[in-house]
């Protein structure tokens, strides 16, 4: 008697950690658009990356932390000197915190979150004719967005909104990224 009641509390203590904490792998594409007032014009360029995510659940609260690749691309020109084509890959860290605000039982949830996003940009690409063009490595972004859990999946979309000026030279780029990503909790 005393191994079946051990037995039932493994069982139900296991249920229960899997509700707390889930992990699993996410895909994702995005749109990235410069914001400048430096240069006459300016395209958006789309993109893809991948992830994985840990999610710790309180209640209608949760945190949430991701860690992967991803890649972005845009152009920026200025009259009489050029087009400059920027394609640039590296490290991606965000943290999220974030509400249930619609819980739909075992089925899933509707969320919204806020957090911050750091990317070190390792493969920096810019093509330019005229002359080189020097890129800061590091960005860091706010985010907020929304999402929706059904059953063991996870849709997010989210705006990053960059705070790191990208230009070194004095002139102002920063990114604003629509990304919208689908994961898989494996627990």
């Amino acid at each position: 008697m005393k191994k079946f009641i051990l037995a039932a509390l493994l069982c139900i203590s296991v249920n229960g950690f899997a509700q707390l904490i889930q992990i699993g792998p996410q895909f994702s594409t995005n749109i990235t658009s410069v914001i400048t007032d430096d240069f006459s014009s300016k395209s958006s360029g789309t993109d893809v990356g991948f992830a994985g995510f840990v999610r710790v659940n309180l209640l209608l609260f949760y945190g949430q932390g991701e860690f992967g690749y991803s890649s972005s691309k845009f152009s920026v020109s200025q009259t009489g000197i050029g087009e400059t084509e920027y394609t640039l890959g590296g490290t991606d860290a965000t943290l999220i915190a974030g509400f249930k605000i619609v819980p739909l039982g075992k089925m899933g949830n509707i969320r919204i979150f806020v957090g911050y996003n750091w990317k070190n940009y390792s493969d920096i690409k810019a093509s330019n004719n005229l002359n080189y063009i020097a890129f800061e490595n590091n960005n860091s972004s706010f985010l907020g967005g929304a999402g929706v859990d059904l059953w063991r999946f996870t849709v997010d979309y989210r705006y990053l909104a960059g705070v790191t000026d990208l230009d070194p030279s004095g002139r102002s780029i920063k990114t604003g990224i629509s990304n919208l990503s689908v994961g898989f909790k494996f627990l």
